[in-house]
């Protein structure tokens, strides 16, 4: 990958109502987000549902969303206590064709796991994978949040061989600490992390790769991509998004399916991971204002823009 930055949507995985992945809605997803100015794809990721996912089904989400976009398209691969098995897995992701693949930080070191354990799990996995594969990283949540020390970040950023960090820390100092180890290598840093986005951005961050572009894309990449070019205007969309990741609380992803089924690109908000069922009438009205309210942000930052470009 060349250099990478913007607004990379965590994806969803499409289902039919029988819980059969749904690749016909997958096609219109990834359009969509394409559409709303999304410069790259995380398939394969906690959002994906990827622990309840089989490798084939893995495989098969990773290489149809390569297959449809137009942008870069990265994929997280799960981690396996057998080397054998965690060989397997690397080479069945790579098959796919995704631009890079990306580490679990909890794969690479237990939780009380301290820099001896993380780089000798590093340097297996180094000395294995091809070192023309570009790599990510990953602090995902499930089964356990593994945070990266600045050590461990720092040894990996070092080796030349990593692009993509997507930062769950959600602490800013730290992220802007990260910023600066960061500098001098490869590796970008991608905030997860809404409410910390602008000033991340801000600070050096490459851009976000989080549940908000689900939601609302566009402006996500807007910020993403004008956050020093109309700076009041940021401040705007950085509130909206910040009080609407809010609903990431609730019942996640249905919630968000149910959304994109409503924009007849989904056909099911069919979800492995939480009872999608469960999904009433009230929660389907909060989705309902709260785009609503992202609807009034987009009106205000074009009619913002376009007087702003007149006077100018």
């Amino acid at each position: 990958m060349t250099e990478i930055n913007g607004s990379w949507p965590v994806m969803l995985t499409p289902f039919q109502e029988d819980g059969s992945l749904d690749l016909e809605s997958l096609d219109r997803l990834v359009d969509w987000y394409e559409a709303n100015g999304s410069t790259g794809l995380f398939a394969v990721c906690q959002s994906s549902e990827m622990h309840y996912l089989s490798l084939k089904e893995r495989q098969e989400l990773a290489r149809r969303t390569k297959q449809r976009a137009h942008i870069p398209v990265i994929a997280a691969v799960k981690g396996c206590k057998d080397l054998s098995e965690q060989k397997e897995e690397w080479a069945a992701m790579r098959e796919t064709g995704v631009d890079a693949i990306v580490l679990l930080t909890n794969t690479l070191s237990g939780l009380e796991g301290g820099m001896r354990e993380f780089q000798q799990n590093l340097d297996t996995a180094l000395s294995i994978l091809p070192e023309d594969l570009p790599l990510g990283l990953y602090e995902c949540p499930v089964p356990f949040k593994r945070v990266l020390a600045d050590e461990e970040l720092a040894y990996a950023a070092k080796t030349g061989r990593f692009r993509f960090l997507k930062d769950t820390c959600c602490d800013l100092p730290r992220i802007l600490r990260r910023v600066s180890l960061l500098e001098g290598t490869p590796l970008r840093l991608f905030n997860a992390n809404s409410t910390t986005l602008l000033e991340s951005l801000q600070g050096g961050a490459a851009g976000f790769s989080g549940i908000m572009a689900n939601f609302a894309p566009d402006l996500c990449a807007w910020l993403c991509r004008f956050w020093d070019t109309w700076p009041e205007q940021a401040k705007l969309v950085q509130n909206a998004l910040s009080v609407s990741s809010r609903i990431e609380m609730l019942l996640y992803p249905a919630n968000a399916k149910d959304f994109l089924v409503g924009k007849k690109i989904l056909r099911s908000c069919y979800s492995r991971s939480c009872d999608y069922r469960a999904l009433n009438g009230l929660e389907r009205d909060e989705v309902s204002q709260l785009n609503g309210l992202l609807d009034f942000v987009r009106n205000q930052l074009l009619l913002q823009t376009a007087r702003q470009e007149k006077v100018s």
